[in-house]
């Protein structure tokens, strides 16, 4: 079986496993932990900040960071699409009692004039606006990538407003590999970043949360209260850093991939739009005369998991576990599939 519903359904190869079974460990609740002490540094190092903390997922780091940088009546802004608010079980609402201010944005991505226009006035009767979010790459954007000159003029506005700026960078190894930027320069223009290894990456589970020294010790309080605080966590840790060692530059392949995936739909008479292919994401929607559940279903019958994201419209995603003798089956099913 194919599976291209998410990039989290990975295995660890042999050599990941290997690492993990040999990780000299200690408790990281004490902060005892070598190998998740090693891959936190390594990783605040390499995105230019101070801190870092292991946590089990990426949506618990995007909600310590919520809950750090917001007051209960806060207000989020993010756009529309984002992962934070469709995919977290309405954690900044639940867990921070903060609203969100949506954006309607360009497959994900908005303008510091967006930001501008949407921060409350000093007044009583608004929340106070007082974080932004931007997701690079957007999965509902079907993995678009941000240009960095707007994150940027983001990150200038918000520094003039007192906002603080977040990224949930659950695929951002993705976006580094498409554009070229470099990892560095992000810690220059956020205050948080979270970073995901169980997807692109190819670990089995674990996100990093990056920003100053304060910032991580308040994140560590509420890791704490949410339940995150884990003991050996250093098996889990190893595999992110085999990750950093071994897995970013192949993440060009699955890249490859889903561009040819895209192509081969736009040929398909089935199909009547196929979102830009940017990294790993392919979002197409189905003609109105057929419903995305049974193109659901005959891919399955021919042995090929997707996901239905919502009304006509479905999503690929390619991953380390997706060879190019799959990619070749996908492409013959997907063309002969009506």
């Amino acid at each position: 079986m194919i599976d291209l519903r998410s990039d989290t359904v990975t295995k660890p190869s042999a050599g990941m496993l290997q690492a993990m079974m040999a990780a000299d460990v200690g408790d990281d609740v004490f902060s005892e932990d070598s190998t998740a002490n090693r891959l936190e540094s390594r990783l605040a190092e390499m995105f230019g900040l101070e801190a870092g903390l292991f946590c089990p997922s990426g949506t618990m780091t995007n909600q310590i960071a919520v809950n750090v940088h917001t007051r209960s009546g806060d207000e989020v802004i993010c756009d529309r699409l984002s992962h934070v608010y469709h995919y977290e079980g309405g954690g900044i609402a639940r867990n921070s009692g903060a609203s969100v201010r949506l954006l309607a944005g360009d497959r994900g991505r908005f303008s510091a004039a967006d930001v501008a226009q949407n921060i409350n006035p000093d007044d009583f009767h608004f929340p106070v606006t007082r974080l932004v979010v931007a997701e690079n790459t957007c999965n509902k954007g079907g993995g678009s990538c941000w240009d960095y000159s707007m994150l940027a003029e983001i990150s200038q506005l918000c520094g003039n407003n007192d906002l603080k700026f977040h990224l949930d960078g659950a695929r951002i190894f993705n976006a580094l590999i498409a554009t070229g930027q470099q990892a560095a320069e992000y810690g220059k223009i956020f205050d948080s970043i979270s970073i995901c290894f169980s997807k692109g990456l190819g670990a089995p589970v674990g996100s990093v949360l990056l920003g100053n020294r304060e910032f991580i010790n308040s994140a560590r309080r509420v890791r704490k209260v949410f339940g995150g605080g884990m003991r050996q966590a250093g098996y889990l840790a190893a595999a992110g850093i085999y990750a950093l060692d071994n897995n970013i530059e192949r993440i060009a392949d699955d890249h490859r991939r889903a561009l040819k995936l895209g192509e081969v739909l736009k040929s398909v008479g089935y199909v009547s739009e196929v979102l830009t292919v940017d990294t790993n994401i392919v979002i197409f929607r189905v003609d109105d005369q057929i419903s995305e559940e049974v193109i659901v279903k005959k891919l399955a019958e021919n042995d090929i998991l997707a996901i239905d994201m919502d009304r006509q419209t479905i999503r690929l995603v390619t991953h380390l576990d997706f060879d190019d003798s799959m990619l070749a089956h996908t492409e013959l099913v997907l063309i002969n599939l009506i």
